[in-house]
């Protein structure tokens, strides 16, 4: 079957019936039309309407149908050989004419098959691409649209072919809500691609509002000359989004580096104050001590600050791991409290805190509840008026623990709390009430609460109207308490015995400081500052105890750790790894590499104290 639908079989029953018709009314027909048979002309029409109908074969079973029945009524008159030259003449006439037309209507049929697949491949092309499309004459009414035109526009195409294209594609600017040009019209007047302007809304016939962007390019003929125009136009409402999402997460970010400068700076001031005291301060031991203080409380600030970028950073890698054991949560909570209390206290709140009397234990990482515990109460400490007043409630349900944070601070609007919680978010609060904050601490709270298979809610009925914290905790069964991993021991002070140290590191302030405070402890001390120079000065030094820095000129910390251990003389030091490197990752590398103990710059003096005391102790 052709794609025109003509059947062979069919075909060859038109030609005997064409043919047949034809030989009836030969009989009856003997009139010249211009000096020929009619019967020839007959014949002919037979020949045209069978190629038409039924195909080529079809042509050419009725030309040579035709032929015979011709060629019977000229040998039933005459006889071929003394038929006359005319007769002789009409059968080939017959014969050829046949054929050409039988061809000529093959060729006809094959150029509209052609043009029909043409066509149907551009229609499937069009409803196949995810882009709208819309085609007009060269007077800028639809000719067509694809599918998506359709959703897009709400016009079908019944209702849209023949329209002006305005009708259909109805564009406003969507800042000033005014008609914008049919782009259609300047391609047709131009002869060029034309697209639209940014912020353009599609109206559709609904009334419903796309925002789009689009082209439209003339159509031309082989001659060049402008047939019409093809439209081609998208939704970008998911683009506009993500758009947006990337403009707001730039400016969050733009604003968290903003405030992280400014949260490390804040530190710095005081520092650098206490600093200048010390040198001013001469035997006045109450200004030296204020001073150390100062400094001993904003270091513990910065480090606090470095500590919650980490936990973020292994949060987002999921790094993070748990020290799960069975805690007592009312402990933890207690902890939390002595944590943030300095703050507290320092703005003149009221603290109020129920605890049951007896413990509530929950399985879980003490520090790491710590941590959200007091992330909460020093949340509420910083957007709480001076003289406000913070809660700290616990309540028992029937397979949870439910603790709140409550103030009756700024509170948070409707707005921002479905946001409370996302990185680097922070209520927009005006300058006198800045109480500083990388915008972490609520993600901390929640990741973490969420680790241990928790759940934390904010509500707020307001600006100025306070807020609160809700955080529930599963109650588990109690679980063998587990081996704490690689780390420093406990700090405690105690009496300090005389080592011999190697402290390697290629800051000369950290060698120096480091130097400085273990021999004040009694210590021996030698440095070095790349890490061939650190294996070379074991070897010769042979310390009891190696500090030893991870990023080295020369050779990695690892590395000399490694080459420490291959030597007969270092099998017995003692490795620790002093870094700023403090990821699990890093920990296991250290261990591996052949380290003891991995302390994390800027490093607790008394648990670096109470390390080389033990270290003594384990060693006499």
């Amino acid at each position: 079957m052709r794609g025109h639908g003509r059947q062979h079989g069919l075909g060859y029953l038109i030609a005997f019936g064409a043919t047949g018709v034809g030989l009836l009314l030969r009989r009856f027909l003997s009139t010249d039309v211009f000096g020929i048979e009619a019967p020839l002309y007959l014949f002919l029409f037979v020949v045209a309407a069978s190629a038409w109908l039924g195909g080529l074969k079809a042509g050419l079973l009725a030309t040579t149908l035709s032929t015979l029945v011709e060629m019977y009524f000229v040998l039933a008159q005459d006889g071929w050989s003394t038929a006359e030259p005319l007769s002789r003449l009409r059968i080939i006439l017959v014969l050829f004419s046949g054929v050409a037309i039988s061809w000529f209507t093959e060729l006809v049929h094959r150029s509209r098959d052609r043009a029909e697949q043409q066509r149907e491949s551009l229609r499937i092309t069009l409803d196949s691409i995810g882009d709208a499309v819309i085609t007009t004459d060269a007077e800028g009414r639809v000719v067509s649209l694809n599918p998506v035109a359709v959703t897009l526009t709400g016009w079908t195409q019944d209702e849209a072919v023949g329209r002006p294209l305005d009708e259909i594609f109805h564009v406003i600017n969507e800042r000033t809500r005014q008609p914008i040009e049919n782009p259609v019209k300047k391609a047709l007047a131009e002869g060029r691609i034309v697209g639209l302007a940014n912020h353009t809304v599609l109206i559709a016939k609904d009334g419903t509002e796309h925002p789009i962007d689009d082209s439209a390019a003339p159509i031309r003929d082989a001659a060049g000359g402008i047939r019409g125009v093809v439209l081609i136009f998208r939704d970008i409402t998911e683009r506009k989004r993500l758009y947006q999402q990337l403009q707001e997460a730039d400016r969050r970010k733009d604003e968290f580096l903003a405030t992280l400068a400014h949260e490390l700076r804040n530190p710095l001031a005081p520092i650098r104050n206490a600093l200048q005291i010390l040198r001013w301060a001469g035997d006045d031991k109450k200004a030296v001590e204020q001073a150390l203080t100062v400094m001993e409380r904003q270091l513990q600030q910065m480090v606090r600050l470095i500590d919650d970028l980490m936990d973020v950073g292994r949060i987002i890698r999921n790094k993070l791991r748990l020290r799960l054991e069975q805690v007592d949560l009312v402990t933890v909570l207690r902890n939390a409290v002595d944590i943030s209390r300095p703050l507290i206290e320092a703005a003149g709140h009221e603290l109020t805190v129920t605890l049951p009397a007896g413990p509530i234990y929950v399985e879980g990482d003490a520090t790491r509840l710590t941590q959200i515990f007091s992330n909460l109460l020093n949340n509420a400490a910083k957007y709480t008026e001076p003289g406000g007043h913070i809660w700290l409630t616990v309540e028992l349900e029937d397979k949870h623990v439910v603790i709140r944070v409550k103030d009756n601070g700024l509170g948070i609007s409707a707005e921002h709390l479905p946001h409370i919680f996302e990185m680097f978010s922070q209520v927009e609060r005006s300058l006198e009430h800045s109480q500083g904050g990388l915008g972490i601490g609520l993600t901390l709270a929640k990741h973490l609460t969420e680790m241990h298979g928790g759940t934390i809610e904010a509500h707020s009925e307001g600006q100025g109207k306070g807020s609160e914290f809700i955080v529930r905790l599963p109650k588990t069964s109690s679980l063998p308490a587990l081996q704490p991993p690689f780390a420093a021991p406990a700090e405690s002070r105690a009496a300090t015995g005389r080592s011999k140290v190697l402290i390697v590191d290629d800051d000369e302030d950290t060698v120096t400081s480091m130097s400085m405070m273990l021999r004040i402890l009694g210590h021996d001390t030698y440095s070095a500052r790349d890490g061939l120079e650190a294996v070379e000065a074991a070897n010769s030094y042979r310390p009891d105890i190696v500090l030893l820095d991870i990023g080295l000129p020369k050779l990695s910390g690892y590395e000399v750790a490694r080459r420490i251990r291959q030597q007969p003389w270092g099998k017995e030091m003692t490795l620790v790894a002093l870094t700023g490197w403090g990821q699990e990752e890093d920990k296991r590398r250290a261990r591996e590499a052949g380290f003891d103990y991995h302390l994390i710059k800027p490093v607790e003096p008394t648990a670096l104290e109470k390390l080389l005391q033990d270290l003594h102790s384990s060693s006499a």
